[in-house]
Order: C-alpha cells, then sequence, then structure tokens
C-alpha cells in the first residue's frame, strides 16, 4: 500500500519524537528537582531565622543569669548574619548554645516555674523540631537533584544548564534533651 521508503521515514519520524518526547520528560524532571531544592531550602533559612529569633528571644527575657543571656545572645546573632560560608558552623553553634543553656540542671523546672517560661519553652521546642524537618527535606531533595544529574542523558546533553550543583547542609541540629517530645 505504502512505498517502504515512506515506512522508513515514518518510523524514524516516531523514533526522534520519542526519543524528543523523553529528553523533554527528563529536562521537566530535573527542572521540577531544582525547583525542589530551592522550596526546601526557603523552608530551612525560615526555620532556623525562627529558631534564632527564639533563642534571642530567650536571651533577652531575663529569665536567664546574664553570662548566660550573652552567650546564647550572641550564637544566636552570630546564626543570623552568618555569610553562606560561615551559616553551617554559626547555626551548630547556636544548637550547641542552647543545648548548654536548656540542658543545665533545674533550667525547665525554674523557668516553668517563674511563671512566662513555658511558653518560650514550646515556641523553643517547636522551632528546634522544625529545623530538624527543613534540613531533612533539603538534604532529601539535594540528594534526589544530585542523582538525577548524575544521568548519563543529563551529562551528554546538558540539561542542567548552567544551574549549580546543589550542596547538602550539614549542621549540628540536635534540640536539647529537655526540648525532645
Amino acid at each position: 500500500m505504502f512505498p517502504d521508503w515512506i515506512i522508513d521515514v515514518l518510523f524514524w519520524i516516531a523514533v526522534v519524537f520519542l526519543v524528543g518526547v523523553y529528553v523533554s520528560w527528563r529536562a521537566t524532571r530535573l527542572d521540577r528537582l531544582h525547583v525542589r531544592v530551592e522550596t526546601a531550602r526557603a523552608a530551612l533559612d525560615a526555620a532556623l531565622v525562627r529558631r534564632a529569633a527564639v533563642a534571642l528571644e530567650l536571651a533577652a527575657s531575663r529569665q536567664l543569669d546574664p553570662a548566660t543571656s550573652l552567650v546564647l545572645a550572641t550564637a544566636a546573632h552570630e546564626a543570623r548574619t552568618a555569610d553562606s560560608d560561615a551559616r553551617e558552623f554559626a547555626e551548630s553553634d547556636l544548637s550547641r548554645a542552647l543545648r548548654a543553656v536548656v540542658d543545665q540542671p533545674d533550667f525547665t523546672d525554674t523557668l516553668k516555674a517563674k511563671g512566662d517560661g513555658q511558653p518560650v519553652l514550646d515556641e523553643m521546642a517547636t522551632a528546634s523540631a522544625k529545623v530538624v524537618y527543613a534540613r531533612r527535606f533539603y538534604n532529601d531533595a539535594v540528594s534526589q537533584a544530585r542523582i538525577a544529574r548524575r544521568k548519563m542523558l543529563i551529562r551528554v546533553l546538558p540539561l542542567a544548564g548552567r544551574a549549580p550543583l546543589p550542596g547538602f547542609f550539614e549542621i549540628d541540629d540536635d534540640p536539647p534533651v529537655a526540648l525532645r517530645g
């Protein structure tokens, strides 16, 4: 019915079309993974800023002795103002400062006895937990994007464009023992 050359041409058109659809699908998936990384990073940044704000609130609450307030306020300020290169270290220092303050013997009992300390403790527990979850979600998104970028097709046809390879965010984010739920 049709000459052989028309069938050959239609076959190659179909192959090129299917390859194009597949490449487009892979590029779209990679783009969605990069958007997921950016969204997770924004959520992580928000959680870190909130934790630092609560730490500053606790330091300024006059519930702590002056030396402890100064240590906590300094760590929170450093975490909020650190540049991207020093951010992981500053956030880890804030985590250690929070543990040193909150895990003091009888700290939570003393703060609760003063009357208005419980809301700050609850807020600190929530903020610390959100940091843990946000960091896990971010690192999971980075892992998925890195796996996708290692695929041969992504490397041969530079489907990632000029997007930088996302990096993991590694901090000491263990919350104080007294705040663990």
